[in-house]
């Protein structure tokens, strides 16, 4: 009997040679090196400040928003406020007297930002009640 190679068994000259793709690897890697710009960027010169106190002049918005559901649930900042069947929206309206007291010079300015959903009266209930409180920068937005 013949001995048969197997079929997935490679003679030498099928191997395949790495030793010219290992070469060509080095000779990038050096050419990459010698080529490859090592120097330090220039210095722009910013000082950045260091421990500098706030500025006591600074005075940031007074600005407070009333979300109203389409349910007629209104908050403001979050927090909810009157009863859905109250129209005068006695709580709103102390809250933000209370919020203007506070805010001294400052303008208090409220944002509704009614849903869509929501009854207009809601929203007119909301602007007697900023009346009330003596705010006159109300403004509408959408969400």
């Amino acid at each position: 009997m013949s001995k048969r190679k197997r079929p997935d068994a490679l003679s030498e000259e099928q191997k395949a040679d790495l030793t010219p793709m290992i070469d060509v690897v080095f000779l990038m890697l050096a050419f990459f090196m010698v080529t490859t710009d090592l120097t330090q960027e220039a210095d722009l010169g910013l000082k950045l400040p260091a421990n500098v106190p706030p500025d006591p002049t600074v005075q940031l918005p007074n600005e407070h928003v009333v979300d109203i559901e389409p349910s007629g649930q209104v908050f403001l900042n979050g927090i909810p406020m009157d009863a859905v069947s109250s129209r005068t929206m006695p709580q709103l309206v102390n809250t933000l007297r209370r919020l203007k007291a506070s805010a001294g010079d400052v303008k208090t300015a409220v944002t509704i930002m009614a849903d869509p959903e929501s009854l207009h009266q809601r929203s007119i209930d909301v602007m007697n009640a900023c009346a009330q409180a003596e705010i006159k920068y109300v403004s509408f937005s959408a969400e």
